[in-house]
């Protein structure tokens, strides 16, 4: 015999619930103590140019060879931004101003205050550096406690070991592979292993990064 569902089971617990507000996510600077982001424009773009390099690309859903390239990206971006479902960033060496990367807010979900931060690319100068950690707590923590969002997903190329461990010492949770998620590089097949931080665990996630960058008291 059937027993009727109840709201509230051992494995789950109570449900919980959020104020219905919709997600904003407007244009925003934010400054660390080795980076600063600012809101990606077209005057960005001889600068990230610049770094390019093919091994940058291996795991990324296209390869930006050329400056037209990068310029076809930004306006893209921009473009998503204007949608509002992205806001993407450039991401500055703070002491010179000088470009070494992209990164973003996206699937930005406004009725359900979910967002993804992701189409990250760093100069592989700046690989296994401060610099990624860096960025993602200023993104976490601005989604978090600026904007209020109820979960951070991040997601990468099943096979991207180096990205994987990347936002694995985040603290973010893995929560399993979508096979055959998309068609990458020209007609490769990807899975994704999927990520997320949701706003029980930020304290926790903060914590954890501070302590990883030796911040204190903020």
């Amino acid at each position: 015999m059937m027993r009727p569902m109840s709201a509230m089971s051992p494995e789950s617990g109570p449900v919980p619930t959020r104020e219905p507000t919709p997600l904003v996510v407007p244009p925003v600077t934010l400054e660390g103590e080795h980076v600063r982001l600012e809101p990606l424009a077209l005057s960005h773009v001889p600068g990230l140019a610049a770094l390019l390099e093919p091994e940058i690309f291996e795991h990324f859903n296209l390869v930006l060879r050329t400056p037209a390239d990068v310029e076809a990206y930004v306006a893209a971006a921009l473009k998503a931004a204007e949608a509002g479902v992205e806001r993407p960033f450039v991401i500055l060496e703070r002491e010179t101003g000088t470009p070494v990367g992209t990164t973003r807010y996206l699937d930005i979900q406004r009725t359900h205050r979910t967002l993804e931060i992701g189409s990250t690319w760093l100069a592989r100068r700046v690989w296994r550096s401060r610099v990624n950690t860096e960025c993602k707590f200023l993104l976490l923590r601005h989604a978090f406690e600026t904007l209020g969002v109820m979960r951070v997903q991040l997601k990468t190329d099943r096979r991207n070991t180096r990205s994987r461990t990347a936002i694995e010492r985040l603290g973010a949770r893995f929560e399993g592979v979508l096979r055959h998620h998309m068609l990458v590089r020209g007609g490769q097949v990807r899975d994704s292993a999927y990520y997320g931080i949701v706003d029980t665990e930020w304290p926790e996630v903060k914590a954890g990064l501070a302590r990883k960058l030796e911040i204190t008291g903020r």
